[in-house]
């Protein structure tokens, strides 16, 4: 008898577990056809978010800062440049209301610094938007008050910037950031044929004397090993004030007797010096190369810088 209660107790005891362990199945089942509406529901509700979360807004003071994003960004983002015609002179601009309303409105901006766009730094400042993310380009370049602003001529501030792009978008966009990786790796590409464009006429021309209007071409001009002359002149003339008469006469003598192999000319400004000297240049056969400040329409960063260099190689390839 003791052994046939045994047996009895020890049958329910299977029977316990075997109910036991269909009711775990049951309830992992349940748990999975759970977990699987929850994640077709949060589809359903998320998509349609990130739909009307719209394409990330961004505003740069110059337009070729707005061509690196947009480059970068591709359709998920809207670009406005502020500065954006090679026919306005950048140091004549003066901000409205319409330019405040939109670097407020705005998810990112871009602007040069160090002094070369006041207005956007004192409109930054004026209201701070949580969340904005703001890439002044003179702090990533690692430059500082008194430096040569026009960074756009700098390859290597230039690639500094691309990266931060990358970097910033997919903050405000994480499920982005595979896309943003092959924007950047795509334009960083352009770029290497740029540096490579660089490269190839820095050994052929390194040592070769020119020199210009302004200091814009001063980054470039650098990177190609030219040895640029009458920076006093140049930096006068950027800052709208008159050179001493030793500068100007140093200026002159250097195109009159071809110790300069080149003029790089702005074309963006109209002050008389500078237009005087031009006419000298030409007058005496001394190639002239116009330079802009603003990145031209209808074409990108890499193909404009392309397009002066080449223009630059002719000259100084020329008897």
């Amino acid at each position: 008898m003791k052994h046939v209660l045994q047996r009895r107790c020890a049958g329910d005891a299977r029977v316990a577990r075997a109910a036991h362990g269909h009711a775990a199945r049951d309830a992992v089942r349940r748990m999975q056809r759970a977990r699987l509406l929850l994640l077709t529901l949060g589809g359903v509700f998320i998509a349609p978010l990130l739909a009307a979360a719209g394409p990330i807004e961004i505003v740069a003071a110059e337009s070729v800062y707005g061509d690196i994003a947009s480059q970068i960004g591709g359709a998920s983002v809207s670009v406005q440049s502020i500065l954006n015609s090679p026919n306005q002179d950048p140091h004549a601009f003066e901000a409205s209301v319409s330019t405040a309303r939109a670097m407020a409105a705005a998810d990112l901006v871009i602007y040069n610094g160090i002094g070369y766009d006041a207005w956007a730094a004192k409109l930054l400042a004026v209201a701070d938007v949580p969340g904005r993310e703001i890439i002044d380009v003179a702090t990533l370049a690692r430059k500082n008050a008194g430096d040569n602003p026009h960074l756009w001529y700098d390859p290597a501030a230039v690639s500094a910037l691309g990266e931060a792009l990358a970097a910033r978008l997919t903050r405000l966009r994480p499920e982005q950031g595979p896309a943003y990786a092959r924007g950047l790796a795509t334009f960083d590409m352009a770029m290497q044929r740029l540096r490579q464009r660089i490269a190839a006429l820095r050994a052929r021309y390194a040592g070769t004397a020119v020199t210009a209007t302004e200091p814009l071409f001063d980054y470039m001009a650098d990177a190609l090993g030219l040895v640029m002359r009458n920076g006093r002149f140049q930096l006068a003339v950027m800052n709208g004030t008159e050179p001493g008469a030793s500068a100007i006469a140093a200026f002159e003598h250097d195109l009159r007797s071809h110790a300069v192999k080149v003029l790089l000319y702005n074309r963006q400004t109209s002050q008389a010096l500078a237009e005087r000297m031009r006419r000298i240049a030409l007058e005496a056969g001394v190639a002239v190369v116009p330079v802009s400040e603003t990145e031209p329409p209808g074409v990108d960063y890499q193909a404009w810088m392309l397009g002066q260099l080449d223009a630059l190689e002719r000259a100084l390839a020329a008897p």
